[in-house]
């Protein structure tokens, strides 16, 4: 057994490994800190990452023209990281959205807390990391039409959160 440790101990560290126990890090864990409400979060990342996931339901993106200056443009597009990869930028930005609409804090635009803690608002945030996923898949692809059928899944995700919390007769009611 000794034996067997000794020559495990030097295969290990001849790769530079080691089986001695790491010293936990004294330094905290990083607060995750809120700074837009959902309406401010859904406005600045979500609704125009998902309009790029959309675009090629209309023109594929590799004959979208590059801007004139494109490090300036504000159309992802036609940016420096433009045509597929601005495809595959935005899926992938919806999905890590994702993870901005669980983290405690986040508020409504009428000051009600996002209900994080429903299990429907789990289940639907998962649906848009799945869908935004798949979309990224595709994009990766460049395969226009089942990007454009992906569309409807990606749009769905939304709606179903949409209709349970942001639909209602008025703003004050939203995520009651």
């Amino acid at each position: 057994m000794r034996k067997t440790l000794l020559m495990l101990s030097i295969m290990l560290g001849l790769f530079g490994l080691s089986v001695t126990a790491q010293t936990p890090s004294t330094n905290p864990a990083p607060v995750q800190v809120v700074y837009a409400n959902l309406n401010q979060l859904m406005r600045g990342v979500l609704y125009p990452a998902a309009n790029v996931v959309f675009a090629p339901q209309f023109e594929s993106p590799d004959k979208v023209k590059q801007a004139l200056d494109p490090g300036m443009a504000t159309d992802p597009l036609t940016s420096t990281f433009g045509g597929w990869q601005a495809v595959e930028n935005a899926s992938l930005a919806l999905a890590e959205s994702a993870n901005l609409l669980m983290i405690p804090g986040r508020v409504c635009s009428n000051g009600v807390p996002a209900p994080i803690n429903d299990p429907d608002w789990t289940k639907f945030v998962q649906e848009v990391r799945d869908a935004a996923m798949q979309a990224y898949k595709l994009a990766q692809a460049k395969d226009q039409d089942k990007i454009s059928e992906q569309s409807d899944a990606v749009s769905k995700s939304c709606e179903h959160c949409h209709n349970k919390w942001r639909n209602r007769k008025s703003a004050a009611n939203r995520c009651k």
